[in-house]
């Protein structure tokens, strides 16, 4: 059974991919994406952008399992899965490769995403990284992923319709506006470089939930120059590094890139009002101890920070100074 699934009372669609239910957990001794014999990818990569083996979403959907209604709408599971591979070597971990192989990994996103967008049924391209067990992560060669959606999903679409409130009564973007507040207020700031501004939001959901934001007025990851594509490559280095030696361990955290979309005519002029960042989502708050994203966060969307991010700031920008001292 795969198919989209209309959910009347938010409008936005859930996923339906029963496929998914059959991705394997590996055994430790063997890994699709190294390369070898019999494997998918090629014998030498530096990056490399693979099929999901399992995807909820198809180039070539499947046909619903189910007949819709007019309340309880099904469309086809339309869009597309990958598999980002950062490197071939299945024990490194981001932070631990150079910059200049990070730079190749966000020239794949670009690429990425400037190809799909070509595809005029494709309405949102969001590169993303779930890493470490305590967000269910099964398989640990170092990958990300992206999702080619049809449809714009409900939380980006509420960041672009507030963001496009605020400058039709402002005439101004949000998010450059809340880069001058985190700038002029400073304690929340993790660092920066020419081209990217890293540090705990106001409101983050939470404890280390950080944002990398670019300083610019740049909408997509297609826009960035060189310079600018060197800079994130750092940023992401830098803080994630950081997040490793916060506690000294592998540090688990879902990682989403915020862009406009492609293809849209509601959102045909986002370029003005949206602004390119990188939101991180890392559940623990101590060594041992998860930020549950439980009933109240899940069911109302009332999220609950169980820290004071201008005092976690703290912690994390040490653990950043201290990650950049031993490169």
């Amino acid at each position: 059974m795969a198919e989209l699934r209309w959910n009347p009372l938010l409008k936005t669609y859930t996923m339906v991919a029963d496929n998914r239910q059959n991705r394997p957990h590996l055994p430790e001794d063997w890994c699709p994406f190294c390369p070898g014999p019999g494997k998918k990818v090629p014998p030498n990569y530096d990056v490399y952008a693979y099929d999901n083996d399992f995807p909820a979403l198809k180039p070539e959907p499947d046909e619903p399992n189910i007949q819709g209604t007019d309340l309880y709408k099904v469309e086809k599971n339309y869009g597309k899965c990958e598999v980002i591979l950062y490197s071939p070597d299945h024990n490194i971990t981001l932070p631990q490769l150079p910059v200049e192989h990070i730079f190749k990994l966000v020239n794949l996103w670009i690429e990425r995403f400037e190809e799909l967008s070509k595809d005029k049924r494709i309405k949102y391209i969001f590169p993303f990284e779930n890493r470490g067990k305590e967000v269910g992560v099964t398989m640990f060669h170092p990958h990300g992923q992206l999702y080619a959606y049809s449809w714009i999903p409900l939380k980006l679409k509420v960041e672009l319709d507030n963001c496009k409130e605020y400058y039709e009564e402002k005439e101004k973007c949000l998010i450059c506006e809340m880069n001058k507040e985190e700038k002029e207020f400073q304690k929340r700031i993790l660092f920066e470089n020419d081209s990217f501004l890293v540090y705990l939001p106001f409101f983050t959901d939470y404890p280390y939930g950080a944002f990398i934001v670019s300083k610019s007025h740049k909408g997509n990851l297609s826009e960035f120059d060189e310079k600018e594509k060197w800079d994130l490559a750092e940023a992401l280095k830098l803080l994630t590094g950081g997040f490793d030696l916060l506690f000294d361990k592998p540090f688990p955290y879902m990682m989403n890139i915020h862009q406009t979309p492609v293809n849209s005519e509601e959102y045909a002029d986002s370029h003005k009002y949206y602004h390119f960042h990188i939101e991180f989502y890392p559940p623990l708050r101590d060594k041992d101890k998860i930020k549950w994203y439980a009933s109240s966060e899940m069911g109302a969307w009332a999220a609950a920070n169980t820290m004071a991010v201008e005092e976690t700031a703290i912690t994390l920008r040490n653990a950043i100074e201290k990650f950049k001292k031993i490169q």
